[in-house]
């Protein structure tokens, strides 16, 4: 069974027009092995193996996995992290739905009234917000529903709906695993746990699961507490009205605040993420202008880039210097700092020397020009440069700092 993820190139496409392999001056994408990217430990689990032919398109990667699950395909170091942890919440969930207490559990959802949340074991996932859209639609009314008396017969009904959201989101959370992830197999198994708990005799807690670990480097712990705690504590429907205040409060126009909280592009963590690392640059001028650029985003992977972008610009503010207004310049945020240079975050695996790359660069350092702009460019990448893109770029007064999830926490 493949679990496909769809290409991110749309939001890298900036710098997709590589020149031929034949420009002896630019570099053409080579695929490589996964031993030559990833640490020796990281290359097999316990559950799954990293195949070794990673596929390049001189920006992002692209990951074979195969587990004891399922083959997944993933785009980006990132999402490759991030299913890495879901295999092995995978694999937890799967221990607790071998036991006799969740065999008593389930026995009891089958006489359950409300047929229709048992469907999301067999059929877990229909959109990108890893619920069906019926069931989605449901979570989005459960507030109204519960609290009217047009139809008191539909009452356990919501109740049930409720529990089982509740308790979903608090394993997801136990385990350190998106609730909202497009990743059907892990949504089969948060569904069928928190399914069998909600109407099962079953006196399970969370405290049976193991801890997910947290991520290695903390900038902003009170900000990462906050999103974690209220992507637990509140469902989908509150998050949207939580986020819609939030954003009205930076000054967002509201057509640009709902086209942003309704595109299918974007899970529920991923705008509540978004709004809570948008709030804490305050006083940034611009914001509209990243969250419109945030909208060209077609599906789950290319939201993640524009999720893990604002978190870039978050850690740079608050760690490096403080940033005054955002600009977009094609496919790319620029940022403008008190300090005078200019910040690009640009969230990829591997750039290379091409004719595009140049092109851009060259645009950038000619044309660019804002209040205070002191001619230094820094460019902060989530990955790392091929050693001829990072001669070129530092010749043309390009600042490139790697790796920058190893300086400031980027919920993949």
């Amino acid at each position: 069974m493949d679990v496909r993820v769809r290409s991110a190139m749309g939001v890298v496409g900036l710098l997709l027009l590589a020149a031929t392999a034949g420009a002896a001056e630019y570099e053409v994408p080579q695929d490589r092995s996964a031993s030559q990217i990833l640490p020796q430990g990281m290359l097999r689990g316990a559950h799954y193996r990293i195949e070794d032919l990673v596929v390049a398109d001189g920006y992002m990667d692209r990951w074979t996995v195969k587990s004891d699950f399922a083959t997944f395909e993933v785009e980006g170091d990132g999402g490759l992290r991030k299913l890495l942890h879901e295999i092995w919440a995978i694999a937890e969930l799967k221990k607790v739905s071998k036991t006799k207490e969740f065999a008593k559990g389930l026995a009891g959802a089958a006489t359950a009234p409300f047929s229709l949340m048992k469907s999301l074991i067999t059929h877990p996932v229909d959109t990108v917000t890893g619920v069906p859209k019926g069931m989605y639609q449901l979570m989005e009314d459960v507030g109204t529903s519960a609290t009217t008396t047009r139809n008191p017969s539909e009452d356990a009904k919501w109740e049930q709906a409720l529990k089982m959201s509740s308790f979903k989101r608090e394993i997801a959370a136990q385990l350190g695993v998106d609730p909202y992830s497009g990743n059907t197999i892990l949504q089969k198994q948060l569904n069928s746990v928190a399914w069998a708990r909600t109407v099962g005799d079953w006196a399970f807690s969370v405290a049976m699961l193991p801890a997910g670990a947290a991520g290695s480097v903390v900038s902003n712990v009170r900000l990462t507490n906050s999103i974690k705690n209220v992507l637990q504590q509140e469902p989908p429907a509150r998050l949207r009205i939580i986020n819609n205040e939030k954003l009205e409060k930076m000054g967002i126009p509201e057509d640009l605040r709902k086209r942003f909280l309704d595109s299918p592009a974007f899970t529920p963590r991923q705008t509540t993420t978004i709004a809570a690392t948008l709030e804490l640059l305050e006083g940034v001028a611009g914001r509209d202008a990243f969250l419109t650029l945030a909208l060209t985003a077609e599906d789950e992977v290319q939201a993640n880039i524009y999720m893990a972008m604002a978190q870039m610009l978050r850690g740079y503010h608050e760690t490096v210097s403080r940033l005054n207004a955002i600009s977009v310049v094609g496919r790319l945020t620029v940022a403008q700092t008190n300090g005078g240079q200019a910040l690009i975050a640009f969230p990829l695996d591997r750039l290379i020397w091409t004719q595009r790359a140049d092109q851009v660069s060259n645009n950038l350092k000619a044309n660019y020009r804002a209040p205070g702009f002191n001619g230094a460019f820094d460019l902060w990448v989530t990955g790392t440069l091929s050693p001829l893109a990072r001669q070129q770029l530092e010749q043309r007064g390009f600042r490139v700092v790697e790796r920058v999830n190893t300086r400031i926490e980027i919920l993949d």
